[in-house]
């Protein structure tokens, strides 16, 4: 037998016990019969529920874990009302169209001499995610940056009202309608 026969057959046996092992895994869908499964390849294996401990045998300090990340939800998302904007049987499709939706349920009285152009068109959806958001009031994109998406950030840093830097948008102006110009509040 030569070197490249003894190889193929080590790599076959290899990949036969990997397989063995990844079913078992698989297969082992509690802590204790997983327990079971690894002890089985492997010494040391820890009880389950039993705390790590370093290479010192001190036990490892456990990592507080981060604190889950604040979702807000449209409310009928939320309630799972998904029939308030889709139609089932249109293959999912909205019961409005997407120009019209929101306005089912928000009433935007649009009478401000200044209209943001998305909201005018009805583009809510430029700005607002339907369903959830890691952002308030649904924005699709982080509240300090989410202007300059669309609108250019140097000239909006170049406007001398500005003083070089954009900041919170929203502190000044309006982000849907105004009668005042550039949306001031």
């Amino acid at each position: 037998m030569d070197d490249r026969e003894l190889q193929g057959g080590i790599r076959r046996r290899r990949a036969v016990w990997g397989a063995c092992l990844a079913v078992a895994l698989l297969a082992a869908c509690s802590a204790t019969s997983s327990h079971k499964v690894l002890s089985i390849f492997f010494d040391g294996v820890p009880e389950p529920g039993a705390q790590a401990t370093s290479a010192g045998g001190k036990v490892a300090e456990e990592a507080a874990a981060p604190a889950p990340p604040t979702v807000f939800a449209h409310g009928p998302y939320a309630d799972k009302q998904c029939d308030a904007c889709h139609d089932r049987r249109a293959n999912n499709g909205l019961v409005a169209p997407r120009e019209e939706l929101c306005q089912r349920c928000h009433d935007l009285q649009l009478d401000k001499a200044y209209v943001h152009g998305p909201l005018a068109s009805g583009g809510c959806l430029a700005c607002h995610d339907p369903h959830s958001s890691r952002f308030r009031y649904l924005l699709a994109a982080e509240p300090t940056t989410f202007c300059v998406r669309c609108h250019d950030a140097a000239a909006v840093a170049a406007s001398p009202a500005h003083g070089g830097d954009p900041g919170d948008c929203t502190a000044c102006h309006d982000a849907h309608m105004s009668d005042q110009k550039y949306l001031l509040k």
